[in-house]
């Protein structure tokens, strides 16, 4: 016998104020008794500490009591028979009511390194004491209500960088001290969750020539243990923009698409905080390069550049940043 819940959606994306529909499909040989059909939805959002800036107190704690977000249960169907083959049983079940009160707001989906917001449907086929209560359950994504994505509309706004061998803070190669460097452009600094980073980069003067520019995607997850504020920042994509030297004075376009799963609007600090950052990354042709070419991106090097250029703010899919040139920053 196995069983199978199939939601309506393929993208399995709902939103709040909509039911959540789909079917149960039962397959079996033979013919079944059960003592009902429950339906079981789950939200909340998991909490640990392991790692990077936790120290030995904060490890030995490790996960942290979830916060809970949604938690309901219907009867699908009552006690009675299934029948021998496919039988496929609809369900549909609305996640939040007008004007029903929530355990916690309903944050969007999302996976991190220590916080993970998820919401589970559970089917379960009890059978009694003397078989085992058959179940499976499935993820759905959650996004925000449309009125919620159109409430404040979304201006463009770019800001302008510009980085030199005077604005490292990091020790570089000599000839890039001697000889100079200076690269600047503008990238977008609100947008919707749904809309690619956007911008341009021009590199307008180097001493060495340039192995690869690459925009680098950050998430900073900040946890509230006690009286103390558990910050850990990971990496969660790279993406490359130019791919050996390139022509000093030719505009490069910046067009980066964020991976859903793994970001959401930005949370402000609270019990927990999720928050992201942008850094562009510059590397530079040596003979020192050649010696570690599989050397941590994240890490600070003589021949790389690191500047963290964005630092996103917002809600309901809104990400803004509010970055100026003057704090920028060294990223390690």
């Amino acid at each position: 016998m196995s069983i199978e819940l199939r939601l309506s959606r393929a993208s399995r994306i709902y939103r709040p104020s909509e039911p959540l529909e789909g079917k149960i499909i039962v397959k079996s040989p033979s013919s079944i008794s059960h003592y009902g059909i429950r339906l079981t939805l789950n939200g909340s959002v998991n909490l640990q500490v392991r790692g990077g800036s936790a120290g030995v107190i904060e490890s030995f704690y490790g996960v942290l009591k979830p916060i809970p977000i949604l938690k309901k249960s219907i009867e699908v169907r009552p006690s009675g028979k299934i029948g021998p083959g496919t039988a496929e049983i609809p369900f549909s079940m609305i996640l939040r009511q007008p004007g029903e009160d929530n355990l916690e707001r309903f944050y969007e989906t999302f996976h991190g390194a220590n916080i993970s917001i998820q919401y589970l449907v559970s089917v379960d086929i009890m059978r009694g004491y003397l078989h085992k209560t058959i179940s499976t359950t499935v993820e759905f994504i959650v996004e925000s209500d449309a009125a919620d994505l159109f409430e404040r509309p979304v201006s463009p706004e770019m800001v302008i960088f510009y980085i030199t061998q005077d604005t490292q803070r990091h020790p570089l190669l000599a000839e890039l001290k001697s000889g100079g460097f200076r690269v600047t452009g503008k990238m977008s600094t609100q947008f919707s969750l749904s809309d690619p980073i956007t911008g341009e980069l021009t590199v307008e003067a180097s001493a060495l020539p340039i192995c690869s520019i690459d925009i680098h995607l950050l998430r900073v997850e900040s946890v509230l243990l006690g009286e103390k504020i558990v910050t850990e920042t990971s990496l969660i994509q790279t993406t490359q923009i130019a791919d050996g030297d390139v022509c000093h004075n030719l505009t490069l376009p910046i067009y980066v698409i964020l991976p859903r799963l793994l970001t959401c609007p930005t949370i402000l600090p609270g019990p927990f905080s999720i928050e992201f950052k942008a850094c562009i990354v510059i590397s530079f042709q040596s003979e020192l390069s050649k010696l570690h070419s599989k050397s941590d991106p994240t890490s600070p090097r003589l021949w790389r550049w690191k500047l963290c250029h964005l630092n996103w703010f917002g809600q309901d899919r809104l990400i803004r940043t509010e970055t100026t040139v003057t704090k920028m920053k060294m990223c390690i």
